[in-house]
């Protein structure tokens, strides 16, 4: 009898255009995993509301986004693709879950804190959405009995609460949920802001000039890595003490898969115009496929609603199925039939 595959759940905020970040320390990785796990890969519209956004603009890239999916090598009859807001029960599960959050919790996690720093002086402030955003993910998470949680070293906080969470409803009623665990791919690159590159790179960064979008064109590429921060050392080391150097090192690492010895090596007594020249180079041509497959699923909408239709039936049967086990520990009476 073969054994069943261990439960993968990840998903892409919509709240911002995708950039090589998203690419390679995410989407490269997931391709990987959905051979060997059985994976959920969810397009988190809810989440990118806990900022106001431009209804328009949120439509266009959730497309978008199942597009990239999909461009990048994800393959809908291995996965399950979804559109988060199409499967209900992840909203009714937050609201059953936050009543085992607190608020103490909520109010430690970093992220909630830098958020809060940044939109507490705008006209609209600081939402409860903003504060109750990892409970909502916990839902995400614990209605599939996800096994692994793709994230980078900084979300593992978000982790953390979900299996606090988890065992709090374990422990008040009986096993419900399978405690999830982190998953950091490995060679799977962290691609730091191409001007202040001690930052991770950022789809919300105010600087078009900081990151490299998955659809940008092969002149805006050449641009934006000419402009990057580099130094006055002038050697390609790969070395704390060269963030920016470090940064194009491990983004031409992640698509040659060059180690990082090999790079030093090939630009040895060469100065940064060349490398950085055949950093662009290499990124246009790995973008470029992706960019003209985006385009053909994004002329083709009727392919994409079968896609996340299909998608969002096996995420309602599949986590409607968890939910209803938690109303019923819970004391709540089932819907009549």
């Amino acid at each position: 009898m073969e054994d069943k595959k261990k439960v993968v759940f990840s998903g892409i905020q919509p709240s911002g255009n995708l950039t090589i970040g998203n690419y390679f320390g995410a989407l490269k990785s997931w391709v990987k995993l959905q051979y060997k796990y059985d994976c959920y890969f969810c397009v988190v519209d809810l989440h990118a509301i806990t900022v106001r956004q431009e209804p328009r603009n949120l439509r266009r890239r959730t497309l978008e986004v199942l597009a990239i999916y999909l461009a990048a090598g994800i393959d809908p009859e291995k996965n399950t693709i979804f559109i988060q807001s199409h499967v209900p029960t992840h909203s009714e599960a937050a609201w059953l879950l936050n009543c085992f959050t607190y608020v103490g919790e909520l109010e430690r996690m970093t992220q909630y804190k830098s958020k809060a720093k940044k939109y507490g002086s705008t006209a609209e402030g600081v939402s409860a959405g903003l504060l109750n955003y990892p409970v909502l993910m916990a839902a995400d998470i614990l209605l599939y009995n996800a096994d692994l949680v793709p994230v980078g070293k900084d979300q593992t906080q978000h982790i953390e609460i979900a299996r606090d969470i988890a065992e709090r409803f374990n422990n008040a009623y009986s096993p419900t949920f399978t405690l999830p665990k982190g998953y950091i791919p490995e060679g799977g690159a962290k691609i730091m802001d191409l001007q202040e590159p001690s930052k991770k790179m950022s789809k919300s960064s105010t600087n078009p000039n900081s990151y490299v979008l998955i659809m940008d064109p092969p002149e805006v590429i050449k641009r934006k890595i000419n402009r990057c921060v580099t130094d006055s050392v002038g050697i390609v080391k790969y070395t704390d003490d060269q963030p920016g150097v470090k940064n194009l090192i491990n983004i031409l690492a992640a698509i040659t898969g060059m180690s990082y010895g090999e790079i030093e090596t090939k630009y040895d007594g060469k100065g940064y115009a060349e490398f950085k020249n055949d950093v662009a180079d290499a990124l246009i041509k790995e973008l470029s496929p992706i960019q003209d497959r985006v385009n053909q699923f994004l002329n083709d909408k009727k392919y994409l609603e079968s896609i996340y239709k299909r998608g969002a039936e096996k995420a309602c049967y599949v986590s409607g199925k968890t939910l209803r086990k938690m109303q019923k520990k819970m004391g709540f009476i089932p819907a009549a039939k």
